[in-house]
């Protein structure tokens, strides 16, 4: 595996034009990772919902509790 350091000098041997694509290639990529990582939470949360883990409360209470979380 190479480094950090490493990876990002190579990549400034790329033209600009390359470098641009690379950069486009990296940000679908990641994008798609976290959508990944989503769709995966989601269906374990929907999974543990159904198992009884979770109990249906007031949107209130859920609203509050995200902005806590966010704050």
């Amino acid at each position: 595996m190479i480094s950090l350091e490493q990876a990002l000098n190579a990549v400034e041997q790329l033209s600009l034009e390359q470098q641009e694509m690379l950069l486009e290639i990296l940000q679908n990529r990641l994008l798609d990772i976290r959508r990944q990582e989503i769709a995966r939470d989601a269906r374990e949360s929907i999974n543990a919902f159904h198992q009884g883990e979770f109990k249906p409360q007031p949107l209130e209470i859920v609203l509050r509790e995200l902005r806590e979380t966010l704050e």
